[in-house]
């Protein structure tokens, strides 16, 4: 099957799915033109300024999806597992996944959706997201009560197990971690 007969299947599933407004989240496996992630894991919350969303998986399936790599980000944008978020200088965004994992990613910032796998009455759910520069926040949600929740920086990979941590990633490489403590 050629490329473009992919792109038609792959945008056929996609009409008539209506990305569905209950989003299917779970997701796993390995990503190939037989075998895309179609189903949404996250939703866009807020946008200021410039924030682009680019899903890797759509563009190999030739597939339309909102937030190609030169539409803006808006609030309501779905997102999936392999996609991209980047923020320009003046750019912030915020994720809610699916397990109620929140991230707000600030300006000049970049992050990855490497891996999001959850089933609400699961005990093996996993997520993986890499962030490469920028400001991050943000909120765990169940997966990593019920699973795995990793968070890879490029000095390290961060096991997370239910709580509420800030990444600064800086220009000269180094990465500053601090966790909020909640008062009693």
């Amino acid at each position: 099957m050629n490329a473009r007969a992919i792109g038609l299947v792959a945008g056929l599933l996609l009409a008539a799915n209506g990305l569905s407004a209950n989003l299917a989240w779970a997701q796993s496996g390995t990503k190939g033109p037989a075998d895309l992630d179609v189903n949404p894991i996250g939703k866009v919350m807020t946008v200021t300024g410039s924030a682009h969303i680019e899903h890797p998986a759509a563009i190999l399936a030739q597939a339309n999806l909102p937030g190609s790599a030169n539409a803006p980000a808006k609030v309501g944008d779905l997102v999936y597992r392999g996609d991209i978020v980047q923020t320009g200088p003046d750019g912030a965004l915020s994720i809610t996944f699916a397990d109620s994992s929140s991230f707000n990613v600030s300006n000049n910032a970049k992050m990855e959706v490497n891996d999001f796998v959850y089933d609400p009455n699961g005990h093996s759910n996993s997520s993986l997201v890499s962030l490469t520069k920028g400001t991050f926040t943000f909120i765990a949600g169940n997966i990593a009560h019920t699973g795995s929740m990793k968070v890879d920086t490029p000095v390290g990979t961060m096991g997370i197990r239910g709580t509420a941590p800030r990444v600064e990633i800086r220009e000269d490489g180094t990465v500053r971690f601090s966790t909020l403590v909640e008062r009693k």
